[in-house]
C-alpha cells in the first residue's frame, strides 16, 4: 500500500508547486524589462519603479509563506520569494494615495521620484535585506580603508557593514541577499602602487586574487558570476581595480563614486557613492547648523580650487577674479578667507567635476545649504533612483559656463527658497554618522545596493 500511495504524494507535492510557480512567474510579468539579459541574468530599469513610475494599477496580492511553506521550498527559493512580496508591496505603495509621515522621514514630491515607493523600499530593506561580508583577506587592505579625508566614506562603509549593530549583516551566507568584498582600493594605492609608476596592474592583480579565493572557496560567485556580488570604491581608480576580473566589471554591482557613464558605469547595475570629504573624520562644526539663510548669503555664488581636470579651467578663465559679478571664483583662497565661511555666505556654490565626475563639494554644499550648481559630463548623480536632484541643485551644462550669472540671476525668489526646502530635506540622507541612523548615508547606500538585487532575478 505504501508504494501504491507514493506515486499519489509525489504527484501532489509537484502539482502545488507548479501553481506556485506559475504564481511567481505572472507577479513578475507585471515589471517592464528594459535591459537585454547580461550573461545569465536580466536586470529591470530602476527607473521604470521610482523616475517614470510604471507601476501597474492593478498588482496581484503579496504573496504568503505560510500558504507555500508546503512545497518545501529552498533556501534560495524563500529569499527570492521575499523578493517577489516586497516588489508588489512598493507597487502598492506607490499607486496608494496616502501620505504617512514619520519623526525621520517627511514625504516630499519636489526632492522624491516617488516618497510613497521609496519609503516602502526603505522599510522592506529593514525588514527582510541580508548580507554576507566574505571573511577572506588581512589587514590593511581588506576589512579596513580610510576614515577621513578625502575617502572617508571607503572606511566607514566598511566599518559600519562589519561592526555596526545595523541589522544587516549575517554569518550565514545562504540565507544572505548579496555578498559584500570588503577590500578598500584607496589602501590598494596605498600599500601596493608604486609611486610615480602609473602601473595600476597590482591593483587588479589583487581584484583577480579576491575573487579567484571566494570563487573557489564558495559556490555563490560561480553561481551567479557575482551577480550578487559588490564592491565598494571611492578612490578614482575604483573602476579601474575591479577590470582585475571581467565579470566583477560587467555584472557586479560596482558602488563607485568614479561613476562616470562614458567610462563603463551602468546605472542599471551599478551604484553611485557620494564623495563626502571629512577632513578629521566628522563634519566641520561651521557646517553642522547653517545660520539663519536670509541674514548671510550676500554672495551669488562661490568657487574655490585648483586647475583640475578640463572643466574648472574654464571656469577661472571667465570668472575668476571678477569681484563685480559678486561671483566669487578663486583659484587659490586668500590666506585670510576661510572656505566654509564663504559657503556659508553665498546663495550658489559651484561644483565642477575634476579629473574625475564626483567632487567632495556636492555633499560640502548641501551640508552649507548653498545650492549646488553642478558642473559635469555623464556623472551619474547619487541616490538618482530615488532623489529629483532638481529639487535641490542647479545643473549647468560646461557650454553654459559663460553665461552663469545670467543663469543664477534667472532662478525667482520662490523656486530658490524651495530648493533651499529641498536640502534641508535630503540633507540627512548624506551624513555620516556613528553609530549609523535611518535614512543616512550608510542607509541609502545600501538602499541603493537593494534596489538593484531587488531588480535581478537570478537564472
Amino acid at each position: 500500500m505504501e508504494l501504491f500511495h507514493q506515486p499519489i504524494t509525489i504527484f501532489s507535492s509537484v502539482f502545488i508547486l507548479l501553481i506556485f510557480l506559475i504564481f511567481f512567474l505572472h507577479n513578475y510579468s507585471n515589471f517592464k524589462f528594459h535591459q537585454p539579459p547580461l550573461i545569465n541574468y536580466r536586470f529591470p530599469s530602476i527607473s521604470d519603479q521610482f523616475r517614470a513610475l510604471h507601476f501597474p494599477q492593478n498588482s496581484p496580492p503579496v504573496i504568503s509563506l505560510r500558504k507555500v511553506a508546503k512545497t518545501r521550498l529552498s533556501r534560495e527559493q524563500k529569499l527570492e520569494l521575499g523578493l517577489a512580496q516586497a516588489r508588489a508591496s512598493i507597487r502598492k505603495a506607490a499607486s496608494d494615495s496616502n501620505l504617512s509621515t514619520t519623526v525621520d522621514y517627511v514625504p516630499s514630491f519636489s526632492v522624491y521620484h516617488n516618497p510613497r515607493a521609496f519609503y516602502q523600499s526603505y522599510v522592506e530593506m529593514e525588514r527582510r535585506f541580508k548580507v554576507y561580508v566574505y571573511p577572506e583577506g588581512e589587514l590593511p587592505i581588506t576589512h579596513d580603508g580610510p576614515c577621513k579625508n578625502i575617502y572617508t566614506i571607503e572606511g566607514r562603509f566598511i566599518h559600519e557593514m562589519e561592526d555596526g549593530g545595523n541589522g544587516f549583516r549575517t554569518v550565514d551566507p545562504s540565507g544572505a541577499h548579496v555578498m559584500f568584498m570588503p577590500f578598500s582600493v584607496a589602501w590598494m594605492v596605498k600599500y601596493l602602487y608604486k609611486d610615480g609608476s602609473y602601473d595600476q596592474t597590482p591593483l587588479r592583480m589583487f581584484v583577480s586574487d579576491y575573487v579567484r579565493v571566494v570563487s573557489l572557496k564558495y559556490p555563490f560567485w560561480n553561481k551567479t558570476n557575482g551577480a550578487d556580488h559588490f564592491i565598494l570604491a571611492c578612490h578614482d581608480w575604483g573602476p579601474i581595480a575591479t577590470e582585475g576580473n571581467p565579470f566583477l566589471y560587467n555584472t557586479s554591482i560596482r558602488v563607485l563614486c568614479n561613476a562616470n557613464s562614458s567610462e563603463g558605469f551602468n546605472p542599471q547595475k551599478d551604484v553611485s557613492l557620494p564623495e563626502i570629504h571629512l577632513y578629521d573624520g566628522d563634519i566641520s562644526p561651521k557646517l553642522l547648523s547653517p545660520p539663519p539663510h536670509q541674514q548671510h548669503r550676500r554672495h551669488l555664488a562661490f568657487f574655490a580650487g585648483g586647475l583640475h581636470g578640463p572643466i574648472r579651467p574654464i571656469i577661472l578663465n571667465h570668472w575668476k577674479n571678477r569681484t563685480d559679478t559678486n561671483i566669487l571664483v578663486y583659484e587659490y583662497l586668500p590666506k585670510e578667507l576661510d572656505y566654509y565661511d564663504q559657503m556659508l555666505q553665498s546663495r550658489f556654490c559651484l561644483c565642477p567635476s575634476g579629473y574625475e565626475v564626483a567632487s567632495p563639494r556636492i555633499v560640502e554644499a548641501i551640508y552649507a545649504e548653498c545650492v549646488p550648481v553642478i558642473i559635469s559630463e555623464r556623472y551619474v548623480l547619487p541616490f538618482s533612483d530615488v532623489l529629483r536632484w532638481e529639487g535641490f541643485s542647479i545643473q549647468v551644462s560646461v557650454s553654459e559656463i559663460p553665461r552663469l550669472k545670467e543663469i543664477l540671476m534667472g532662478v525667482s525668489e520662490e523656486k530658490y527658497v524651495k530648493l533651499l526646502e529641498g536640502l534641508r530635506t535630503v540633507r540627512k540622507h548624506f551624513v555620516l554618522n556613528r553609530p549609523a541612523k535611518r535614512f543616512d548615508a550608510f542607509h541609502m547606500i545600501l538602499h541603493s545596493v537593494w534596489l538593484r538585487r531587488l531588480n535581478v532575478k537570478l537564472a
